[in-house]
C-alpha cells in the first residue's frame, strides 16, 4: 500500500495544502468545518506527518537526545525520569542512547543525535570527547553534561554533577574511623571524572590518617556488576583479607553483595561494605549495615531539565549546580 501524502489529504478534504499545513502546524486560521474535513481525511487515509520535513521548515524538532553510558543501571534511568518529566510538559519527548562506557560509540551517537536535529543534548559521558563536544556547542547546539563532567577550551559547559572528592573523603573517613584500616577498594573508570573524584577523595582521607595505600587492595574495574563480582573473589584470595570493601558505584557494589552471599559471607559480620550509591536491593537484606551515600537522581533530572529549559528559552548560561549525597548507614 503506498504512503499517503499530503497532497493526498487536501485532495480528499477538497483543500490547498498549504491549509492541511496550517492545520497540522496550528498555525493561521482555518474554520472549524475545514479543520474537521482535514482530520477525517488524515484519519481516512492514515496519513502520518514527515517529522524530518516539519523540523526543517520549523527549525525545531521538540526531541532531545540524552547519551548515558548504561541503559540498564537504575541511577541513569531515574535521572532520564526526571528530565522527562520536566521537559515534555514544554512539548519536549526524548531520545535515549547508551554508549556501553564506548567513547567511540558514544561519538557516534552525538553526530547521529547532530543529523537527527535534536534541539539539545544531555551528555554523561564515557570520556575523551571533548573536542566532538566543542564542535557540537560552537554549532550552536545546547549540550548539558550529567553526572560526569570534562572541560573543553574557550567553552563554558553546563552541568549537574555530585561532589564526588568531598563525599567520598568522608565515606572513607567513616570507614576508618570504625576502626577499618585495610580498605579493599572497587574502582571506577579512572578515565571519567567520577571515577578520578572518587578515588583521590578516598587518597586524601587515607593520606591524612597516615595511612599507606597498598595498592594490590585497589581493584580496576570499569562501573558494572561484573567488576564488584570479580573485585570479591580478587581480595578474597588474599592471606590477609580486607575488613571492608568499598565500591565506587552501585553496579559495581550489587556484584560485590551477590558474590559475597555465594561466598557464604555475612555483611556486615564478616565483611562490611560501603557504597557510593545506594542499592534498592539492599532493602531486601536484614539488617544489611551497608553503608552508603544515597544519591538524588530524580532531582539532578528536574534540574537537567530545567536547564535545557532555559537554554532553549535562549537564556544565558554556564548553568552549573552540584548536588551532595547522604551518608546512611542501612539498619
Amino acid at each position: 500500500m503506498m504512503k499517503s501524502t499530503i497532497k493526498d489529504v487536501a485532495l480528499e478534504a477538497n483543500v490547498s495544502t498549504a491549509t492541511v499545513s496550517r492545520v497540522l502546524n496550528e498555525s493561521g486560521f482555518v474554520s472549524e468545518e475545514i479543520k474537521q474535513r482535514v482530520y477525517l481525511a488524515i484519519k481516512k487515509l492514515n496519513y502520518q506527518p514527515n517529522a524530518i520535513a516539519r523540523s526543517l521548515k520549523q527549525d525545531k524538532t521538540n526531541t532531545i537526545g540524552v547519551v548515558i553510558p548504561d541503559i540498564t543501571n537504575m541511577y541513569y534511568m531515574t535521572i532520564a525520569k526526571g528530565i522527562e518529566d520536566t521537559v515534555q510538559e514544554k512539548g519536549y519527548n526524548l531520545i535515549f542512547c547508551s554508549s556501553n562506557e564506548n567513547p567511540q560509540k558514544e561519538k557516534n551517537l552525538l553526530q547521529l543525535l547532530v543529523e537527527q536535529r535534536v534541539d539539545a543534548i544531555v551528555l554523561a559521558t564515557a570520556g575523551s570527547n571533548e573536542e566532538k563536544v566543542k564542535e557540537i556547542c560552537q554549532s550552536g547546539l545546547p549540550v548539558v553534561l550529567v553526572d560526569r563532567t570534562f572541560e573543553v577550551e574557550g567553552q563554558e559547559l553546563d552541568s549537574v554533577t555530585e561532589n564526588n572528592f568531598e563525599s567520598t573523603y568522608e565515606l572513607t573517613r567513616f570507614l576508618i574511623n570504625q576502626g577499618h584500616q585495610s580498605i579493599g577498594v572497587v574502582n571506577g573508570l579512572l578515565n571519567v571524572s567520577t571515577g578520578r573524584e572518587r578515588y583521590d577523595g578516598f587518597r586524601k582521607a587515607m593520606q591524612e590518617y597516615g595511612l599507606e595505600i597498598d595498592t594490590k587492595y585497589i581493584f580496576n574495574g570499569s562501573f558494572t556488576q561484573e567488576d564488584g563480582i570479580k573485585a570479591v573473589d580478587y581480595f578474597l584470595n588474599f592471606p590477609r583479607k580486607p575488613t571492608a570493601i568499598l565500591s565506587f558505584n552501585n553496579e559495581m557494589t550489587f556484584g560485590v553483595l551477590l558474590e559475597l552471599t555465594r561466598k557464604g559471607y555475612s555483611v556486615p559480620e564478616d565483611m562490611v561494605v560501603a557504597s557510593y550509591g545506594d542499592l534498592e536491593a539492599a532493602k531486601l537484606l536484614k539488617s544489611s549495615g551497608i553503608i552508603s551515600l544515597v544519591h538524588k537522581p530524580y532531582e539532578m533530572g528536574e534540574r537537567t531539565g530545567n536547564i535545557l529549559l532555559k537554554r532553549l528559552n535562549q537564556e544565558e548560561g554556564p548553568f552549573t549546580e552540584i548536588f551532595q549525597p547522604e551518608l546512611v548507614v542501612s539498619k
